[in-house]
């Protein structure tokens, strides 16, 4: 996905996709790492280790860590390493005539215990009488290591023994690693389920639109946008924002969905509507635009890794996940041309206050009234390229945004993006994520409202370190990372204020066993 020196990046870094940002260390004391293939480094110590795992691997590592079992093996792998040590000294032993007393001692307990490995997998594998064989194989090592030996033949058994390992290792963390984004990037059986039932039911069940036309292009009423592709985070991210608001008669959501979900997400709507509240569901590919052949794509997000030694960094707070606009936001001043202001809500937001007053801001002439995230700055992203820009410039996240509709298309805001994404494609060695990233930050520059730290948290898809405080004083709460509410890799901390707002009562989510 990047491209980059690593010489260059103690300095600077650069997002690579996926990713998102909370609460970062502080930019003057903060060095970003792009996560990218071939990332080396001298590890340290312990702690070194899992912030250059972090670095390659993300927010898997942070979940490793979280997700420790204590281990089932451990005498299992401290008899393997015996066996590896005597396996070493023997040969040695062997070609000593004095010693053949030893040397049956040896080989008699590496017999033993290459036995009772081959039966074993687990400590509860092991016989009773193992603990006087761990004697005995210590007792014949220690006397072993006290004779004179021939160093080269004990170090390079060792050093082969040390490089299986390290295959080993290397192995079973990269498939670790592809198990864990397999489960973030793959529909989960049950949801796939839901999907489908649903579907079948609208055509079964011939539902009629009764959609009120006119509430959704009155720009009187209060406008939310949702750009998603999952059932059940749409309706938690609408069910929580009109729990929470004074006169929800006044709130018209809409749903940008694909085709493929289309149909499955007006039934759920159908079924489960929302007090007062409009809600239109729009299939973004049969809409009328100058635009031909348009996709869904969700606000993209892009991981930022973090060198630093101060103690943030130490409660692992290193990686985090920067959210931005996709190509399908930059459609609503289209999509939506009867209307002057929306909010758009990303779909892993919870809403925990009334959104009201954000329609009553004075934005200044600025077009997105989004939380800046000034610990990560334009002139750290080093695949940065072309134009003028403030290097010094705080970056801006999705996930709760207050858009004036009617400044962004006295601007053009739309026709910039395009113009910067051509810009930096037309450059070339970054991928079109990335580069849609980097054309994003561009275009909002100086167009951006900075909101109150309180308008939204982010990180809890990613972030286990979260004050409960914090999570409750927040307006929004914004589960950007991969570790979505509504999957199993989920926080578990964190899940349970998603999951209040979900209707569980459905009967679809029981017959497909859908608990999330």
């Amino acid at each position: 996905m990047n491209k980059t020196s690593i010489g260059d990046s103690k300095k600077r870094g650069l997002p690579v996709s996926p990713a998102a940002v909370s609460n970062p260390s502080p930019v003057n004391k903060t060095k970003t790492e792009v996560s990218h293939k071939g990332v080396q480094g001298t590890i340290v110590n312990a702690d070194e280790t899992q912030r250059t795992c972090q670095v390659k691997y993300g927010s898997y590592c942070l979940w490793r860590e979280e997700n420790k079992e204590p281990l089932k093996d451990a005498k299992v792998k401290h008899m393997k390493d015996l066996l590896f040590v005597a396996r070493a000294y023997y040969p040695s032993i062997a070609k000593m005539p004095s010693q053949s007393k030893l040397t049956r001692d040896m080989k008699q307990n590496i017999q033993d215990f290459e036995r009772i490995l081959s039966e074993s997998s687990a400590d509860s594998d092991l016989p009773p009488q193992v603990d006087k064989k761990f004697g005995k194989m210590e007792a014949v090592i220690a006397k072993a290591k006290s004779f004179p030996v021939d160093c080269n033949n004990v170090d390079k058994k060792l050093r082969q023994i040390l490089d299986l390992t390290e295959d080993e290792a290397s192995f079973h963390m990269k498939q670790s690693v592809f198990l864990y984004q397999l489960a973030v990037q793959t529909m989960p059986k049950s949801l796939h389920c839901l999907s489908m039932r649903l579907t079948v039911e609208y055509f079964k069940s011939g539902s009629v639109d009764t959609e009120d036309s006119e509430k959704f292009s009155d720009p009187s009423l209060l406008h939310f946008v949702i750009v998603s592709d999952s059932i059940l985070a749409s309706s938690v991210v609408i069910n929580s924002t009109v729990l929470h608001a004074r006169e929800s008669k006044n709130f018209v959501f809409h749903v940008l969905t694909d085709e493929q979900n289309y149909f499955a997400m007006k039934q759920w709507f159908i079924r489960n509507p929302c007090k007062q509240a409009a809600i239109q569901v729009l299939n973004i590919e049969k809409l009328e635009l100058d635009n031909s052949d348009m996709k869904l794509s969700l606000p993209a997000e892009f991981r930022v890794s973090f060198l630093s030694g101060d103690n943030l960094a130490s409660q692992g707070n290193r990686t985090h996940y920067l959210s931005m606009f996709s190509q399908s936001h930059y459609l609503l001043p289209k999509i939506f041309h009867k209307l002057k202001k929306v909010v758009i809500l990303d779909h892993d937001v919870v809403v925990q206050r009334d959104l009201s007053p954000l329609w009553e801001l004075d934005m200044g002439g600025k077009v997105n009234g989004a939380v800046k995230e000034c610990s990560v700055r334009l002139g750290q992203l080093k695949s940065l390229k072309g134009g003028s820009f403030d290097t010094n410039a705080c970056l801006w996240m999705s996930g709760l945004n207050v858009i004036d509709l009617a400044r962004w298309r006295e601007l053009g805001v739309s026709e910039t993006y395009q113009k910067f994404y051509k810009q930096q494609l037309s450059v070339g060695g970054e991928s079109r994520e990335a580069t849609a990233l980097q054309a994003s930050l561009l275009t909002f520059q100086d167009k951006v409202y900075a909101l109150d730290d309180k308008w939204a948290l982010s990180g809890l898809g990613y972030d286990y370190y979260i004050n409960t405080e914090t999570i409750k004083n927040a307006a929004t709460l914004h589960y950007n990372g991969n570790m979505k509410p509504w999957l199993e890799l989920g926080i578990p901390q964190y899940k349970n204020y998603w999951r209040k707002h979900l209707n569980r009562e459905d009967g679809f989510l029981s017959d497909c066993n859908v608990n999330p």
